[in-house]
């Protein structure tokens, strides 16, 4: 598997080298912490070699969304428009919102059709859109599609997309994808969370401090030979992430 360097540096090193190809990262916060701007950081400097963003959103609306990622200097609708992102909008489906934008990709769907119309949201959006390029996915988030569909079927439904991809990696010949979990952990279970874990293959912890600025940056898990666990500090400075 190819390794994927993420272009910032201080990550790459405490990861061990990078992000291996078709592997999942997940990223935890709590109810205050800004660790989540992280996977669009990574998202902004991977578009900037080539790759696709796919952002699979379960938790706001696209407007609330982008003026969430905007203070951050990531606008979605303007990387839409430019052809690098397509969008998988379980929360318009589950809601009934109708976007126009090509790039926005929903349908109709419930907790028991949920899976099967994802899949094939995703099929259509990787035959018109990702076609050679990596597509590097941010899950927003984890405890949103928790909430939508409940913690036991979401596990159940990650279990056979976690099937699915293994049988793409054996059966079709394309860049693999980088896939990146967002999951607030104060918005689920110990159990849910214990589950994601040990799906992931990298898991990085943020911590926020009364008072502070800065928070606690714990890199927890990674498989590459040359980590060893590590604790950084993050800050999120006008608009700018700085890893210490």
């Amino acid at each position: 598997m190819e390794l994927i360097n993420t272009k910032i540096p201080q990550l790459d090193e405490a990861l061990g080298g990078g992000i291996l190809e078709d592997s999942i990262v997940l990223i935890t916060y709590d109810t205050y912490s800004q660790g989540w701007t992280l996977a669009f950081e990574i998202l902004r400097k991977r578009i900037e070699e080539g790759d696709f963003g796919v952002i699979i959103n379960s938790v706001l609306p696209l407007s609330m969304l982008n003026m969430e990622l905007r203070r951050i200097g990531f606008d979605i609708f303007k990387e839409g428009e430019k052809g690098n992102l397509g969008i998988i909008d379980v929360f318009a489906s589950f809601y009934g919102i109708n976007y126009q934008q090509p790039y926005v990709y929903y349908e109709n769907m419930d907790r028991e059709t949920y899976l099967p119309k994802f899949m094939g949201l995703y099929r259509k959006m990787l035959s018109e859109r990702i076609k050679d390029r990596r597509p590097i996915g941010i899950q927003v988030t984890a405890d949103g599609f928790a909430f939508l569909i409940g913690e036991e079927r979401e596990l159940r439904n990650l279990q056979k997309n976690l099937a699915a991809k293994e049988n793409a990696l054996l059966h079709e010949k394309r860049k693999r994808p980088i896939n990146i979990t967002l999951l607030n952990r104060d918005r689920v279970s110990q159990r849910y969370l214990s589950w994601l874990s040990l799906y992931s293959q990298y898991q990085i912890d943020f911590s926020s401090q009364e008072g502070r600025l800065e928070e606690k940056m714990f890199i927890r898990k990674s498989p590459l030979p040359n980590f060893k666990p590590t604790t950084r500090i993050f800050k999120l400075e006008n608009g700018k992430i700085n890893i210490i």
